[in-house]
């Protein structure tokens, strides 16, 4: 279990989800109006850039479709830069959360996500390494330009894809 060493902490009355910048719909969302949302589980692999992998495992949240329905991204966005509660930021081309496994779980096996997985949410997308799918997830900024994120900087490979041996540049 890896993260910044920061485990910020959760309050339901004042935790927001904002998804702003390339977007017809910015979207501020609470803790109950994001659970309000419909909600879809997954089960997929989880691969660290560690060398170790998890098999199996079954996500719930919201389907990162459902928020592009809402937001309703303009033809400018081509990035999306998660952010977090921890400082922490990683970026993905729009075209790489296209899938329909992509999902903002705050569920993990069926039990709210704890916080060493990055509870209260996170992002999760299964074809790529795990620093791709940010912790304590509280921000989705849509760009036209990518910014690298907190690994990015340090030398990380930008996409990310286990299959393509994308660990570093």
């Amino acid at each position: 279990v890896l993260d910044l060493g920061i485990h910020p902490p959760f309050d339901e009355a004042t935790w927001r989800l904002t998804v702003a910048g390339a977007v017809a719909r910015p979207l501020s969302l609470s803790w109950a109006e994001f659970r309000a949302l419909p909600r879809a589980e997954q089960v997929s692999d989880f691969h660290c850039v560690t060398t170790w992998s998890r098999y199996g495992l079954r996500w719930g949240g919201v389907a990162f479709r459902t928020l592009l329905e809402l937001a309703q991204p303009t033809p400018a966005a081509a990035f999306v830069i998660q952010e977090c509660a921890d400082g922490y930021t990683t970026n993905l081309p729009l075209a790489a959360l296209q899938g329909a496994a992509i999902l903002l779980a705050d569920t993990l096996d069926g039990q709210p996500l704890p916080i060493e997985h990055g509870g209260p949410l996170r992002l999760v997308v299964p074809p790529l390494y795990g620093w791709k799918s940010a912790k304590f997830l509280t921000g989705l900024r849509f760009q036209a330009q990518d910014t690298p994120g907190f690994w990015e900087l340090r030398g990380y490979h930008d996409l990310g894809d286990p299959w393509e041996g994308q660990r570093f540049r």
